[in-house]
């Protein structure tokens, strides 16, 4: 029953985007500021057409059946686009899976820096003031390093992903970063440091964002005002959660990667859309109990648009021995280290890059099913056309050219082999 639920609301917000963006952006593209007015309707447009002829296909048939005559496979194209449920799971699961071949393998700590609610509405106006948050993430840890022990110049590893949504689907803007629980001193050794506290965290991050916040206002009485009562409301800093501790390399980078590319709400919390309204639910984070919302369609999509961020917004930061100016020292350093007696504690090395897993092979592991094959035969089928959605018939399958290339090439390969062996 469970699954047959699920399969009912796989394509649900794709089916409400459909229904009622049009309306949507005509009425309210006033209400986001201008860097979104163009990135929100590509997005969506993007995500709508996923996985439809619109966007592309290539087509499979199977050309010598003798079983019978099986009609064509279709398979359309995806949009890649990060606000795509499916698509941005993808691009969520390679991005981890590329971050577990390049972060030492040492115990980090998963942590995060939020943003009281007083200040949210200054980075929904301007996004780019969130890549400058990461920045100062990494200076609050580097210069806690660098504290402790200024003769050997602590050098952490950090790595920050922005995320602008909570449970409720509300704009809240934090950054999850991702630290090594330890760093490598000016002697190229590792020291492992003991995790920093959370009053140097919370009070250091209050001081940089305020200080954030003065220079971005010069002159503006209001915010100086605003700052002197955050000052006075939050004595003990801004919220900093640093619980979650990962012991190795492969648990951090997964874990760390379900942040970066996903869209504001998982389908299966939508319990009913009936065009007008949306019933969905989550749950509170302080009371742990489960809320549920239904909120005019209107109401929704702008909750969940909201979070598209700009046309070639970075969402992830790399600082310190993760920074990709440091990239080939760090990779020195550590083959040193393999060779010689620092084995205090196990790097990882970076094999050869990986090749990109296939629509046919993330079938095959999925659901056990090869989506080429002749339903009759079983032979896998041919690649008789491909069709872009920008540039129209891309290839197309002749048969008379194809034995031509083949007999060409063909003969030229033996020709080499037979140089080969006589040579």
């Amino acid at each position: 029953m469970e699954k047959r639920e699920t399969w009912k609301k796989r394509g649900i917000v794709k089916q409400i985007l459909k229904d009622h963006f049009h309306g949507f952006w005509e009425l309210h593209a006033n209400l986001f500021p201008e860097e979104l007015q163009k990135a929100i309707p590509e997005a969506v447009n993007k995500a709508t057409r996923c996985g439809t002829k619109d966007m592309g296909y290539a087509r499979y048939e199977c050309m010598g059946c003798t079983e019978g005559k099986p009609e064509p496979v279709i398979i359309c194209f995806t949009c890649k686009s990060r606000f795509c449920h499916g698509c941005g799971k993808k691009y969520t699961d390679d991005w981890a899976e590329k971050q577990q071949e390049r972060i030492l393998n040492v115990p980090h700590r998963h942590t995060v820096f939020t943003v009281p609610k007083e200040l949210r509405k200054y980075f929904f106006e301007d996004r780019s003031r969130l890549n400058e948050l990461s920045k100062e993430v990494a200076k609050v840890i580097q210069y806690y390093y660098r504290r402790k022990n200024k003769s050997k110049q602590y050098d952490v590893g950090v790595i920050t992903v922005i995320h602008t949504f909570g449970r409720d689907l509300k704009f809240n803007p934090h950054i999850h970063a991702l630290v090594t629980e330890g760093a490598l001193d000016c002697h190229k050794q590792w020291k492992s440091v003991e995790y920093i506290s959370f009053t140097y965290l919370r009070k250091s991050w209050q001081k940089l964002l305020m200080d954030l916040m003065l220079k971005w206002h010069p002159g503006d009485a209001k915010v100086k005002t605003l700052v002197n009562q955050l000052y006075s409301r939050y004595k003990h800093g801004f919220y900093v959660n640093a619980e979650q501790r990962m012991k190795d390399a492969r648990g951090a980078a997964k874990y760390i990667g379900r942040y970066l590319a996903r869209p504001a709400i998982a389908e299966y919390r939508i319990i009913k859309y009936d065009y007008h309204t949306v019933h969905y639910w989550y749950e509170d984070h302080q009371t742990g109990k489960r809320i549920d919302v239904v909120a005019p369609v209107m109401k929704f999509i702008y909750a969940l648009v909201q979070h598209i961020p700009p046309k070639h917004f970075r969402m992830v930061g790399r600082y310190g021995l993760y920074s990709r100016s440091k990239n080939k020292e760090s990779q020195k350093i550590i083959n040193l280290w393999r060779y010689m007696v620092h084995k205090q504690i196990e790097m990882t090395f970076p094999p050869k890059e990986k090749r990109r897993k296939t629509y046919r092979q993330r079938m095959l592991e999925t659901y056990e099913r090869d989506p080429i094959a002749c339903p009759c035969c079983k032979q896998t089928m041919l690649l008789v056309v491909i069709w872009h959605a920008d540039y129209g018939r891309i290839y197309y399958y002749d048969e008379e050219s194809e034995r031509a290339y083949k007999k060409k090439w063909g003969v030229r390969a033996n020709e080499r082999k037979e140089r080969q062996e006589t040579g």
